[in-house]
């Protein structure tokens, strides 16, 4: 592997555009993470409040992160016929107004319909966001990603210590009140200094509505039917997803590289061992902060004012371990770098059940998420660069959507399984005070998935390589 070389002490400083194109482009970046973290931490207070249970209100995260995959493959065609900068104040305008509504829902049904609106709003942020940063860098994109990444790394840390405090001192409405004004604010800046897009920018771009037609219901279906599959309607619409996704694959095949997903980049065994990696990975970070607020309130009785402390580990630890990810890849590997992020992580899983069952102990809990913090920061990192760096130039775009639908399908997906094996624990538990053991279980379960997680990374090359080829003829 060719080690990428250092940066000359004189290199060419940064203009004022590009710093200002990428403190509003991760703003958006940073609303969009730091409003699914919030959301977490409020979810016991939602099920006292809207008086409902576990597994509905979980969908006021999974909805959320559902529709966030949705909208995901429709970021090329916008920007063809609208350009990136309007695409990006529409998602912003619609954010400000969704939060609002979210603020003001009646009911948990209600919440859940405008977490959705929110999560379509919200879907095109980030792409957006590096799309722009890209135009302005030019070729000192990857110093820009760098201090870019910081308020997205953020999110994780700021985002259950902002909960806290609102859910302290106010009440969960405020967390989505907060998230409009933010968003408000971020209009302002955009307007003030994000440039206009350049003709030559705005290529119109074929839709696959049939695929997009299969794909997003088929989707939604899965998650529904996952949740209800202790049922005869569940199994049904189940088999119904199942139908849809299989048709969606065998259309995909058909339209090759012209498809909403072209399905051939999977057949390439890198790219396949790091989207099944991001899937993982992103699945079990969702899922596990769906299950920290819950254990810390309804196991420990902790009030939501008090547990965004004990959760910022978390973030720190993915926070510490971006920066020097790079570093460590280029001195032993991708595959030894992902290998031993998956392992400190399965590691930190176990220490949590432990912890879990013994109750509140912060002096093992804290140290535990600060190392799993790191271990998925390590593994993200690692098959994010694998997938990468094995693709020719023009195969790209379609990477890009293809690697981000699996990366948020995890969240939504796990976060689902989590909750409905978590709701049945309780429910074999009886009535009476909430049961340890029934929130040390849900930490094995993602710990056994991580065990898959450790085999998966074994797949990943050992090295990036420096000439990356097509994976395919695009002849289709």
């Amino acid at each position: 592997m060719t080690s990428p070389q250092p940066s000359p002490a004189g290199e060419e400083p940064l203009s004022s555009t590009v710093w200002k194109v990428a403190a509003v482009a991760s703003l958006g970046s940073f609303l969009a993470q730091l409003d699914a973290t919030t959301a977490n931490v409020a979810l016991p207070s939602l099920v006292v409040d809207l008086n409902s249970s576990i597994a509905v209100v979980q969908w006021v995260v999974t909805g959320y992160l559902l529709a966030l995959i949705l909208v995901l493959p429709l970021s090329g065609h916008l920007v063809g016929r609208i350009g990136a900068r309007a695409v990006y104040l529409v998602c912003f305008a619609g954010f400000a107004l969704t939060s609002t509504l979210c603020g003001l829902a009646w009911s948990a049904s209600s919440l859940v319909a405008f977490r959705v609106l929110q999560g379509l709003s919200g879907g095109l942020l980030a792409p957006m966001a590096q799309m722009m940063i890209a135009r302005v860098a030019g070729n000192q994109m990857a110093r820009v990603a760098g201090y870019a990444a910081i308020p997205i790394l953020l999110g994780p840390i700021l985002g259950p210590i902002l909960a806290s405090g609102l859910l302290h001192y106010l009440s969960w409405r405020w967390l989505f009140f907060a998230t409009a004004l933010i968003a408000a604010g971020a209009i302002v800046l955009a307007l003030a200094f994000v440039p206009p897009d350049c003709e030559e920018d705005m290529r119109r771009q074929p839709m696959d509505w049939v695929g997009l037609i299969l794909l997003s219901p088929g989707l939604a279906l899965l998650l529904y039917s996952l949740d209800h599959a202790h049922n005869a309607m569940g199994l049904a619409l189940l088999g119904a997803a199942l139908i849809m996704l299989i048709s969606f694959v065998a259309v995909a095949r058909a339209k090759g590289s012209r498809a909403l997903i072209d399905i051939h980049l999977f057949a390439h065994p890198p790219f396949r061992a790091a989207a099944i990696s991001q899937f993982l990975t992103n699945g079990i970070n969702f899922a596990g902060q769906m299950l920290l607020p819950m254990f810390l309130i309804l196991g420990c009785g902790l009030p939501p004012g008090e547990i965004g402390w004990l959760m910022a580990p978390l973030g720190a630890g993915m926070m510490c371990a971006y920066p020097s990810v790079g570093r460590v890849i280029e001195r032993f590997g991708i595959r030894s770098s992902a290998a031993t992020g998956a392992v400190l992580s399965l590691t930190a899983m176990l220490l949590l059940a432990g912890t879990a069952s013994l109750g509140l102990t912060p002096l093992l809990l804290m140290p535990s998420l600060f190392l799993l913090g790191v271990g998925q920061g390590a593994v993200g990192l690692s098959s994010m660069t694998a997938a990468y760096t094995m693709i020719a130039k023009s195969d790209l775009p379609m990477a890009t959507t293809s690697l981000n639908i699996c990366q948020r399908l995890g969240g939504p997906v796990l976060t689902t399984l989590s909750a409905f094996f978590l709701e049945r624990q309780l429910a074999t538990k009886g009535p009476g005070p909430t049961p340890l053991g029934a929130f040390s279980s849900s930490f094995l379960l993602l710990g056994s998935v991580l065990v898959l997680c450790a085999f998966v990374t074994l797949l990943l090359p050992k090295a990036a390589t420096s000439e990356p080829t097509a994976l395919f003829d695009r002849t289709d």
